[in-house]
């Protein structure tokens, strides 16, 4: 891969410059300048100049974008930060991938173009869709190192999502909202940008809606338009090498993939060629560990398993290679802070 330079790898990691400096990055900026700050303080510590940003053509890593996150929230401050960051994302004005956006023709299509075209659309989040019986959920995972920027991300990406639907539909959409952190103290903010329909504390970051909205059509859409525009986006994504996913996208497909068998710091890194050294030092850039990563994926199935696919505890304990029924209930508190038996059947 040659995102950043170097040898071609399968994937990328957070200091790869790939993000357009205008794109969200200066939907941010003309935030914080709308509410009188200056260029200078907004960019200090970024490695970058306003004017390299009114060329059009300076890319920046994921680490720069994370540090003008910083400089945003400490400078301007406010507890609607995030939120109006969120309402000017999507479609947003990212060239081919908007106007792919733009035109789905229901909410299937546009949260399969939200996935397919992430790099340009939601450079700092990876969203991953789940379909059961009942609802279509979009789970929101770290990308490329948010650490304590998660928060303000999954707030801005919601809203990023709930409204481009209210907008693309015609009407708003019933979606209900699910956040690891625990409820803040400005929580009017999630019933006007949101709804209030949301729960805190929870072992996932993830929208649901009943899976008939799906096929709902949307107006004003042209399906030739949207199709030329995804093709044309897959096209620029391919010229630049970036459809690579990121290295923490890349664990979280392996560790899926082989989450039924025994899975060391050691496997894992032998998988994606470098000793369990180097994988560790990653991994801490990144701000996250070996751990955290397993736990993830492990959550994020059993909660399938649970809520989707009707498993019983000892089903899901089976499937997840546990012959220890206390071990699964221990480990599966620590995943989730519940106990198998609190997993609630809803979200209200």
């Amino acid at each position: 891969m040659s995102i950043g330079g170097g040898r071609p790898r399968a994937w990328y990691e957070r200091e790869a410059r790939f993000i357009s400096a205008h794109y969200q990055p200066a939907s941010l900026i003309d935030q914080a300048l709308a509410r009188g700050l200056v260029s200078h303080r907004v960019l200090r510590g970024t490695g970058l100049f306003y004017q390299d940003i009114l060329g059009g053509r300076q890319l920046i890593s994921a680490e720069q974008f994370l540090r003008l996150i910083d400089n945003v929230r400490q400078l301007q401050g406010g507890d609607d930060c995030s939120f109006l960051f969120g309402q000017q994302l999507l479609p947003g004005h990212y060239g081919h991938a908007s106007h792919a956006l733009r035109h789905a023709q229901n909410l299937h299509q546009a949260l399969e173009r939200l996935v397919l075209l992430r790099r340009r659309l939601t450079p700092l989040l990876t969203p991953r869709i789940r379909l059961d019986d009942r609802f279509v959920y979009l789970h929101w995972f770290d990308s490329c190192g948010a650490g304590g920027r998660e928060v303000f991300l999954m707030e801005a990406s919601m809203t990023a999502v709930t409204a481009m639907c209210r907008w693309l539909s015609g009407g708003p959409l019933p979606w209900q909202y699910q956040l690891r952190h625990q409820q803040p103290g400005y929580i009017e903010q999630y019933w006007v940008h949101l709804s209030e329909e949301v729960r805190f504390g929870c072992p996932q970051n993830l929208m649901r809606l009943p899976r008939e909205y799906l096929v709902k059509p949307w107006p004003h859409a042209s399906q030739t338009v949207g199709q030329v525009a995804e093709q044309a986006s897959l096209d620029e994504l391919a010229g630049a090498n970036e459809m690579v996913p990121s290295l923490l996208e890349a664990l979280f497909d392996y560790i899926h993939k082989h989450v039924r068998q025994p899975l060391g710091l050691e496997r894992l890194a032998e998988a994606q060629g470098m000793s369990a050294a180097t994988l560790k030092r990653k991994l801490k850039l990144h701000e996250t560990n070996f751990q955290q990563q397993l736990d993830q994926v492990r959550t994020y199935v059993a909660l399938d398993l649970y809520l989707s696919k009707g498993f019983s505890s000892d089903e899901v304990a089976a499937y997840l290679n546990f012959n220890d029924k206390a071990n699964f209930r221990r480990s599966f508190k620590r995943w989730t802070g519940l106990l198998p038996s609190e997993v609630p059947g809803r979200l209200a």
